[in-house]
């Protein structure tokens, strides 16, 4: 799953919805949207003048964490509670990995 992560980035850089659109040039809505949904689809102007706003780049401003498409999830019949179940043992996995 891809995400942007700009509302985070907005908060701790104390910039609130109306002043990000306003720095960057786009839209009120357009910012509200991302901020709402993380996963929404974004051109690479906007992705552009929003990192411009904020100061970052692209890869500080983008998260990916690897999940099949929903596609290969029902494929490999992992679509609903069997799906859920797959994403906690990953969770649960990843825990492990993290140096406590």
């Amino acid at each position: 799953m891809i995400r942007l992560r700009l509302r985070e980035i907005a908060e701790q850089k104390n910039i609130s919805m109306s002043q990000l659109a306003k720095l960057a040039d786009v839209d009120y809505r357009t910012v509200r949207k991302i901020f709402r949904d993380p996963s929404a689809i974004i051109d690479s102007d906007t992705l552009d003048k929003l990192c411009w706003a904020l100061e970052v780049t692209p890869a500080e401003l983008i998260e990916y964490k690897p999940t099949a498409p929903l596609i290969w999830q029902k494929r490999m019949g992992l679509a609903g509670e069997e799906q859920e179940r797959h994403q906690v043992e990953e969770e649960e996995q990843e825990s492990d990995r993290k140096p406590q």
